[in-house]
């Protein structure tokens, strides 16, 4: 959605200029009517044409419980060769549901149960691409003593084995025709053979040198029109004797390779390949070799020529060579490229084509690959509708509709939203939304699908379906941003803000930031809006704002020019009174703000990376982590940086060991907070938590910024003292201390869930529907409202409370009790879907197990 306000119609209906300088007022006194006039009309206008929301090229099953079941169940009894295809599509079903760390796991779970060597190559690259960016990781482990192993290249000469090549006959058992050496004439020169040693290279070989041939008598024997030159003609005589390839060039050993192929010598040929697979270490190397590898049949030089390009995704796909490859390969070129991986194989390189143009022939062309390699049903579904998304937004109309169509009829449902975009560009409203009835009365209606039907209505009605769409799934972006622009419209710039704040409460999206900037600017509030255009470059700093005209940097600038300016001292001020107030948005801006002149980085940008953290936006926080070690202003400093990257991505020991040796340099409040989360997360010990609260008290008797301690002095201590009153049996005090944390607390949902706990049911149950209005994504709420059901008895009600956020968020918790619930009222189908669906989720939870175990057992 990166044409977000203004769509080349409305450029053109307000003659808005391709600088912001005409509707940007330069002056601290407002808007003025000269620039407004020169615009052509104002930024609210503007705002008024929202584009359509995009078809999203992801495989999204109408019920993605019961394909992650499927799934679940299929790996249970599978071979072991058809493992690594379902942890694909498990990728594939986690991406569609933007759930990033269950999709990478699903990766890796790919690559560790690959069951061929190109399965390895191809998941290891993936897992490599995935990771673009967290290099410095496996520098920080290596000097853990640990390595990363999905980063190292795989010898193929050591792991396949292609058997014996042995002609299966007893040489003494048979008497040869001619003499016992055979001289080859190559031009000048002769090479002397032991003719029975060469004959038993090859069944050709053998019946040219003792059959019914002219040769079988001849002592020598020309050669010179062959491909082979002299030095390789001897090579292949000492082989014939020794079995062993002497060292030669690489340009000799592919003479001796194509003899081998001319004249099937299996053995000699495996040897040549093997060999050359050594010489493959550059990128040229490997686009040279696999030429010779694909026209020759050669699975072992291909393979280690494919590895070594996947190796440098993205990169690679800039080389007009590769791309060839890979978008020329026929069928038995794949087969020998990649073994039965070909579907993988165009699946990563689709992704990471789709990634950096998703228009280009480029990806059309691994794409329509894709679609040749996909082997059942939920290969084409996925393969079929991806092809049609790069159809469609290539304007490729007449193409994409079948395609769509293939894929629908295939059973993937969401298809139906490229079918209907297609009708409607036809002119046919009316056919969009008869399509969209046919597929919401046949099943239980998702927010998409309301969410798709209201682009072909009017009015209220269009309205009424953008509700709905929020009521089913409050994630998605677009309903939000259409009411806040339809508000602008009416001049309604506060109700507009209100409802952009709704999904910024608890969804931190550039374009509703984008959004709530010009919402900003409208009311002449220019700091708020210098607050929202240096968070959006904090998490993208080439960030292109107004329909990707004009450059987020350039806007801020003309901003800054309204708004006074800060010393460095009440920049720290700020920063304080917004992290206490747990204010993350604005604590990024002033952040942003100091870093341009603050001497302090690494401190700034290790405060960055939790605000980040707290947003969930890792990627932008592990930036930000890395940006902290860079600027480290100290030894000490740097090993805390260095523990929290490790920390972050899931190695707790090695954060600990780093956490250690800062400590061991100076004790510091970051040290020991590191040291104290580290081992709480990496040691199940019953005396850990003692510990931990030691070093937590350790820290808090440390010199630092204040910030940290600030908000557990401040903000947090609210919570804190709720906790005592309550353990005091004074349930009033602990309600009101919470209540304090309320008036304070920019983001408080995580408030009232706590303050939950202080009051009667009522009560509680009020505060937890504030929890589901403020952060629909919290999922405790939920479960307590499912829970209070099943007590007074009303089972249906209960459980449809759970599906109702299951429908958005693939939840373990949620999955477990509607397991539960299910198994209560004894529907152990449901139960047994369900209990799948969450081991899918988290395959190692024991209490899942369990359940599963149980359940199973009952199942008739």
């Amino acid at each position: 959605m990166r044409k977000l306000f203004f769509s080349e119609s409305a450029c053109k209906e307000t003659k808005l200029h391709s600088a912001p300088h005409s509707w940007l007022p330069l002056d601290r006194g407002g808007l003025s009517k000269s620039a407004a006039h020169a615009s052509g009309g104002t930024s609210i206008e503007s705002l008024m044409k929202m584009p359509e929301p995009a078809v999203l090229p992801h495989f999204k099953p109408a019920d993605y419980v019961d394909i992650l079941a499927q799934i679940h169940e299929e790996l249970e009894s599978c071979p072991p060769d058809e493992r690594s295809c379902l942890f694909l599509l498990q990728f594939q079903v986690f991406r569609g549901l933007g759930e990033a760390k269950l999709s990478r796991r699903s990766l890796q779970s790919a690559w560790e149960k690959a069951s061929t060597i190109h399965e390895k190559l191809i998941f290891g690259a993936w897992l490599k691409y995935e990771k673009k960016g967290e290099e410095a990781i496996s520098d920080l482990l290596s000097s853990c003593g640990k390595c990363s192993q999905e980063f190292r290249l795989l010898d193929f000469v050591s792991q396949v084995s292609t058997g014996s090549h042995d002609m299966g006959y007893d040489e003494g058992s048979d008497e040869f025709r001619g003499s016992a050496v055979v001289h080859f004439r190559i031009r000048d020169d002769m090479i002397a053979c032991d003719r029975r040693k060469l004959a038993a290279l090859s069944t050709p070989l053998y019946a040219m040198l003792n059959g019914g041939f002219r040769e079988s008598y001849l002592e020598v024997i020309d050669m010179s029109r062959n491909g082979i030159s002299p030095i390789g003609m001897r090579a292949i005589s000492k082989f014939s004797l020794s079995g062993r390839l002497p060292y030669l060039s690489a340009d000799a050993i592919l003479e001796m390779l194509d003899f081998a192929n001319k004249f099937c010598c299996k053995g000699l040929k495996d040897a040549c390949e093997r060999k050359l697979a050594s010489f493959v270490s550059s990128r040229q190397d490997a686009i040279d070799f696999m030429e010779c590898a694909l026209e020759l049949g050669c699975s072992i030089l291909a393979a280690s020529c494919l590895q070594v390009l996947l190796n440098e995704l993205p990169e690679c796909l800039n080389d007009e060579q590769v791309v060839r490859i890979f978008s020329s390969a026929n069928k038995q070129q794949r087969l020998t490229m990649v073994g039965n991986a070909s579907f993988s194989l165009y699946c990563l390189l689709s992704e990471v084509s789709m990634s950096t143009n998703p228009t280009s022939d480029v990806t059309l062309s691994f794409l329509e690959k894709l679609v040749e390699s996909a082997s059942d049903s939920r290969q084409k579904q996925l393969a079929l509708h991806q092809l049609a998304c790069t159809r469609f937004l290539r304007k490729d109309y007449a193409e994409a509709e079948p395609l769509f169509s293939a894929a629908f009829s295939a059973g993937h449902l969401y298809s139906v939203v490229g079918l209907a975009r297609l009708t409607s560009l036809r002119g046919n409203k009316h056919f969009a939304l008869k399509l969209l009835d046919s597929v919401m009365s046949s099943r239980w209606p998702l927010g998409w699908m309301y969410q798709e039907r209201a682009l072909y209505l009017d009015g209220d009605s269009k309205l009424e379906n953008l509700n709905k769409a929020t009521e089913l799934d409050p994630t998605l972006t677009y309903p939000y941003m259409f009411r806040a622009a339809s508000l602008m419209k009416r001049q309604s710039v506060e109700a507009a803000l209100m409802e952009i704040n709704r999904i910024l409460g608890f969804k931190l999206v550039l374009e509703c930031l984008e959004l709530r900037f010009c919402c900003y600017l409208a009311l002449e509030d220019y700091r708020a809006a210098l607050c929202d255009v240096q968070a959006i470059l904090t998490l993208a700093p080439d960030y292109r704002m107004i329909g990707g005209r004009v450059a987020a940097k350039q806007l801020r600038m003309l901003v800054l020019e309204n708004v006074e300016q800060s010393t460095t001292a009440d920049c720290w001020m700020q920063l304080y009174d917004r992290w206490s107030s747990v204010d993350d948005i604005g604590s990024l801006s002033v952040i942003y703000q100091m870093l341009e002149s603050d001497t302090s980085k690494g401190v700034l940008y290790f405060r960055q990376s939790l605000l980040l953290l707290r947003l969930n936006c890792p990627e932008a926080a592990m930036r930000s982590l890395q940006l902290a070690r860079e600027h480290a202003a100290s030894d000490h400093e740097r090993l805390v940086y260095e523990g929290w990257i490790l920390y972050d991505t899931g190695h707790c020991e090695e954060g600990l060991q780093k956490a250690e040796a800062s400590i061991a340099i100076q004790r510091s409040f970051e040290a020991f907070f590191l040291k104290a989360y580290a081992l709480a997360d990496s040691s199940l010990e019953p005396s850990t938590s003692a510990t931990v609260v030691s070093l937590l008290e350790d820290a808090l008797r440390c010199p630092s910024d204040r910030l940290r301690k600030g908000q557990i002095g401040h903000t947090r201590a609210h919570q804190g003292l709720a906790r005592v009153h309550f353990l005091r049996n004074n349930r009033i005090g602990a309600y009101d201390e919470m209540t304090k944390l309320i008036e304070k607390a920019r983001n408080n949902a995580s408030a009232y869930e706590k303050r939950s706990e202080y009051c009667d049911r009522e009560l509680t149950k009020a505060d937890l529907q504030m929890v589901t209005k403020l952060d629909p994504l919290r999922v405790y709420p939920y479960r307590y409202r499912a829970a209070v059901l099943m007590d007074n008895h009303k089972e249906k009600e209960a459980i449809e409370e759970l599906t109702k956020a299951i429908a958005f968020k693939a939840d373990l918790n949620l999955l477990h009790l509607r397991a539960a619930f299910h198994e209560h009222i004894g529907d152990i189908s449901s139960a047994l879907r369900d209990c799948r669906a969450a081991l899918s989720v988290d395959p190692t939870h024991q209490e899942m197990l369990e359940l599963h175990h149980r359940v199973n057992s009952q199942e008739p």
